[in-house]
């Protein structure tokens, strides 16, 4: 879960994981303001809108060995558009930078895993939520030593910058005594933990528990953190139309089964 929160054989396997390196859908750059509402394609006034993501954050999104960038975030978007009539011009920034072309208006929304919390609702507009997830701290697989939070005393835990693992792992560091790493994508922080710099990492469940299935040599700890949900997000009092054509697809794809077989496709 974000707070300010998934091209050899065996590498692109983990980029398709935890995006060790996602770069489907072009690498694109914030460099036009997006009209709010989105803009009229011509072809019967068919808007498209520009929306924009993180790049590793697997299974919400994730390049394929094709380049093609997918997961839950991204099929649950276009499956919404495709409900609701309108076209997605995906914009590949990582989380800070949407949020930045969210804020300059240079985006209409954004999706990649961004919590709804109180201080968020304050910059921007959520949708209904599309999501429920839990942080949880994961070890290297062949680390028998860390048992528990207590075990982190005096050692480096590794996490993600703006995301909910570093808010938790924030809220205990001074009870457990441990130091805090920073990393700026998750395969930097998975592969300090594999490679014995930190001890652990705190991450969203589904995005390391992804990872571990297909490869990824960690292992998760049972102990699960309440985390936040999910929402597609819009810059304050900005394109309530296309909040509004969220949430009503949102419904539409739950109520059809649609919804439901996207998110088993990466999660079982």
């Amino acid at each position: 879960m974000k707070l300010f929160k998934s091209v050899t054989a065996i590498a692109m396997s983990l980029t398709m994981v935890m995006g060790l390196a996602a770069c489907g859908g072009g690498s694109a750059t914030p460099d036009e303001p997006a009209e709010q509402g989105g803009e009229a394609t011509g072809d019967g006034d068919v808007k498209t809108y520009k929306i924009a993501t993180d790049t590793t954050f697997a299974p919400f999104e994730f390049a394929t060995e094709n380049g093609d960038f997918v997961g839950i975030d991204i099929d649950i978007l276009n499956a919404i558009a495709e409900d609701q009539g309108f076209e997605v011009d995906l914009q590949v920034l990582g989380f800070n930078a949407a949020l930045q072309a969210v804020d300059a208006g240079q985006a209409d929304g954004m999706i990649a895993g961004m919590s709804i919390t109180e201080d968020r609702k304050q910059r921007y507009d959520f949708s209904e939520p599309y999501y429920d997830s839990a942080v949880v701290m994961a070890v290297s697989a062949d680390n028998e030593d860390i048992k528990s939070y207590a075990d982190l005393e005096g050692k480096n835990v590794a996490v993600k910058v703006g995301t909910e693992g570093y808010t938790f792992a924030e809220s205990i560091k001074d009870e457990y005594n441990f130091n805090m790493v920073v990393f700026d994508d998750s395969n930097s922080m998975y592969q300090d933990v594999t490679v014995g710099n930190s001890v652990a990492c705190f991450e969203d469940y589904p995005v390391v528990a992804y990872g571990i299935q297909q490869g990824l040599a960690l292992r998760v700890h049972d102990q699960q953190e309440a985390g936040n949900s999910y929402g597609f997000a819009v810059a304050k009092g900005k394109n309530a139309e296309l909040l509004e054509k969220f949430n009503t697809g949102l419904e539409n794809i739950r109520e059809s089964g649609k919804y439901q077989e996207i998110v088993d496709s990466y999660t079982k």
